[in-house]
């Protein structure tokens, strides 16, 4: 036997990892820390989620470091939601698999569950979409931002129906996380923005000697083709198996750029879901067109003597109820509500949608889909994401009289890194086309992004 043949049968320990490399083979050494933490999330959740629910409203004179309702209400929609989405776009799901209630539940549940198999209607791809505009448009009519009682109803109910999937489907899965979780679609495109993911080497998972035992992937993620953050919850079980899987650095936005194709149902979710109705659901309420609208339609009503749409009297769990808060929606605030937001959603996501098709048939390469342009616009969307919820944050810590004369700059920062980030990246899917071609398709690209700063600016700085 040779040399290089006997080194070939030594059993040579693999190379030393790097960095990254080793801090997720970390979090597989140390998984029952990393269920420790879950359970210690779950408990808080548990306590901000049910006990403001039950506690009177605050006095004026009460702060969020001493009135547990007001401090859940920014913790929730003031730090939890805002900096979970931004954590999508820096690290990836890394949220999913650490740190969400919901997920360490549905898993919980599925591992003492009935362990069916998952229905096919169960895995239809429109869900991602319709449960988020469902839930988005929801929160919106009860004011989940504001009351704990509507925070328990919305975020309560979508922690019980992820218990029930769990118990009833898969076995020891996430198949409310996969599947039917509100936030998946959207977590699942902003991941793709991360510059850091676990990723497989395909090459040596098929020259791995040996056998390994099969990792248990929650998610349900083929790990022999994982390359996309989308689907990964970034919990490290899968860490070093074959010596393949291990958490790996990228350049940001290398995934829209390097996938040769996307899906039809996440540029739906994106371009009408989270660049429409999300954005006219953060709108609406500093909109002097709405007020313009309802108080048209409320005169038009009193004209007529018709005055069915202008009672308050529908429930808290349908409709804002609050008299003591003196917050009360009437029949007519939510249809205008509701209009406003489907409506004016529908109209953005279509405008948007119209420029990615002139573009795409402008480009006249069929690698070059809508479907594919309509991703460079993720760091544009991620940012409005990021605002709109921040509007909450803001709003609190201004009820706290925390100085905030820098907000203007940032916000205006954040509008142009977004904007900038999708003009490159829509510029590097365009650049390997011809010259007159690619300047063509790049004048309607522009136009969504100028489309979409200019909704936010009016937004953030003149409304």
């Amino acid at each position: 036997m040779s040399i290089l043949q006997q080194t070939i049968a030594l059993d040579v320990p693999p190379a030393p990892l790097g960095g990254l490399a080793r801090i997720g083979e970390a979090m597989r050494r140390h998984r029952r820390a990393i269920l420790a933490l879950q359970w210690l999330v779950v408990a808080v959740y548990a306590v901000l989620l049910i006990v403001p629910a039950f506690m009177p409203l605050p006095p004026e004179s009460a702060h969020l470091y001493d009135n547990l309702r007001l401090f859940a209400q920014f913790a929730f929609w003031g730090i939890w939601w805002p900096f979970a989405m931004l954590s999508m776009m820096l690290v990836g799901r890394l949220w999913c698999g650490v740190l969400c209630p919901e997920g360490a539940l549905t898993e919980f549940a599925s591992r003492h569950g009935l362990g069916r198999s998952i229905p096919r209607w169960m895995r239809w791809s429109g869900w991602p979409f319709v449960a988020f505009v469902c839930t988005t448009v929801y929160g919106q009519l009860v004011s989940v931002y504001e009351y704990p009682q509507a925070a328990l109803l919305v975020l309560g109910g979508s922690t019980l129906a992820a218990l029930a999937v769990g118990f009833v489907y898969g076995r020891g899965k996430r198949v409310w996380c996969r599947h039917l979780c509100p936030a998946n679609g959207v977590f699942g495109l902003l991941a793709k923005l991360a510059p850091l993911h676990f990723a497989a080497d395909e090459r040596a998972w098929r020259e791995h000697a040996g056998r390994r035992a099969r990792v248990d992937c929650a998610p349900l993620v083929d790990l022999r083709h994982l390359k996309s953050a989308s689907p990964c919850h970034a919990c490290g079980r899968c860490s070093g198996h074959r010596d393949a899987i291990y958490l790996r650095a990228r350049k940001p936005g290398s995934e829209i750029l390097e996938s040769p194709r996307a899906s039809t149902p996440e540029a739906l979710l994106l371009v009408f879901g989270i660049l429409g109705i999300a954005t006219a659901a953060f709108q609406w309420s500093i909109s002097p067109w709405f007020v313009s609208i309802k108080m048209a339609a409320a005169q038009w009503l009193v004209d007529r003597n018709a005055f069915t749409l202008l009672q308050d009297n529908a429930p808290w769990w349908l409709l804002t109820h609050y008299p003591a808060a003196h917050d009360v929606f009437t029949w007519l605030d939510g249809l205008c509500i509701l209009g406003y937001i489907l409506g004016g959603g529908l109209a953005l996501g279509t405008g948007i949608w119209a420029g990615l098709r002139l573009a795409a048939r402008l480009a006249r390469d069929p690698e070059l889909s809508w479907q594919r342009l309509a991703l460079a616009l993720l760091p544009l969307a991620g940012v409005g994401i990021f605002l709109g919820l921040s509007m909450l944050t803001l709003a609190d810590l201004k009820a706290e009289r925390v100085p905030l004369e820098w907000v203007p700059w940032v916000r205006a920062l954040l509008l142009a890194a977004g904007a900038s980030a999708s003009a490159w990246l829509g510029w590097m899917l365009l650049r390997p086309r011809a010259s007159l071609r690619r300047l063509a398709a790049l004048a309607p690209y522009s136009a969504c992004i100028a489309l979409l700063g200019q909704v936010w600016y009016v937004a953030l700085f003149r409304w």
